[in-house]
């Protein structure tokens, strides 16, 4: 399909309109007064009708001419978004990168950086995923991520402290547990227990990880800490969860156990860049946001 209109053609009507006069617009555009005035009625000669009209000294466009120009005005900023897109691609920046997450990490001290970061880059997508125990290690050795957000540092990798998270018992207040004002693990023991399945590799079975008190007779295993949450809700067990999710999610369908020498422990979380000097521009500007607000937060 051939086009009537040029980009360049549609700029020099915004610019004109933009400036209120063809010399001013030539100005801006460092062009003679009369290419703009060529431009224009050409542009007019190849659309049938009138775009500009001279009022006093003053060039305005006419009612054709605001309506094409507020459409042609989404093309002027698109062009320009390529462009911009363009130079960053020139300069090596990625078009896009993957983010992993441990699932103890809370995720707002992901996105709120996030949020910023996109305001200033309009290049990179950003793919994240949720990793835990052992996949967690794989998304590092195996360089899947550009950023990895840990838990303890992997060996040969080096890495800077994200943040803290402290580990709760938490239980249906239905149950039986919950009726108690103390416990020990002798009670726990008895008691069902949710815990989150170990996301890492299917063929790799020798690395698989469990982490934490594990000697209930019974336990029901779920992918993430949403299913244990709506698990604990419905009274099947009691579950270790991250103590930014029982506050976020608070209501009092839940509990928190006081469990003797077994209340509560922590996580240390770290980030990490696997692919080291390989990493990319995009990788290393959105890194540095991240510990940069984890500073502030620590």
């Amino acid at each position: 399909m051939r086009l009537k209109a040029t980009l360049d053609q549609w700029l020099t009507l915004y610019e004109i309109d933009r400036a209120g006069s063809i010399q001013a617009a030539a100005a801006v555009l460092n062009k003679s007064h009369t290419t703009l005035i060529y431009a224009v009625k050409k542009l007019e000669g190849q659309l049938g009708i009138s775009l500009i009209e001279v009022q006093g000294r003053r060039a305005v466009l006419t009612e054709d001419g605001k309506s094409l120009l507020r459409r042609a005005s989404t093309l002027l900023d698109q062009a320009h978004e390529l462009e911009v897109i363009s130079e960053q691609l020139s300069k090596g920046i990625e078009s896009e990168i993957t983010i992993a997450i441990d699932h103890l990490c809370d995720p707002e001290w992901l996105y709120q950086p996030m949020a910023e970061y996109l305001a200033q880059n309009s290049t990179t997508s950003i793919q994240v995923v949720e990793t835990s125990l052992s996949k967690t290690t794989e998304m590092v050795t195996s360089e899947q991520a550009d950023i990895a957000i840990i838990n303890l540092p992997i060996t040969n990798y080096p890495a800077e402290a994200f943040g803290i998270t402290t580990m709760v018992p938490v239980v249906a207040a239905h149950h039986p547990l919950a009726q108690k004002a103390s416990l020990s693990l002798t009670d726990m023991s008895a008691t069902s227990q949710i815990v989150i399945r170990d996301l890492g590799s299917e063929t790799d079975r020798n690395s698989k990880q469990d982490v934490g008190w594990l000697k209930s007779q019974q336990r029901i295993t779920v992918d993430n800490f949403d299913h244990a949450f709506r698990a604990i809700e419905q009274g099947v067990g009691f579950c270790r969860l991250p103590e930014h999710i029982v506050k976020s999610r608070a209501n009092d369908k839940i509990v928190v156990l006081k469990i003797e020498n077994a209340e509560r422990y922590q996580v240390p979380l770290h980030l990490t860049l696997p692919k080291g000097v390989k990493t990319g521009l995009a990788a290393k500007c959105f890194y540095n946001m991240l510990r940069n607000a984890a500073s502030k937060r620590m």
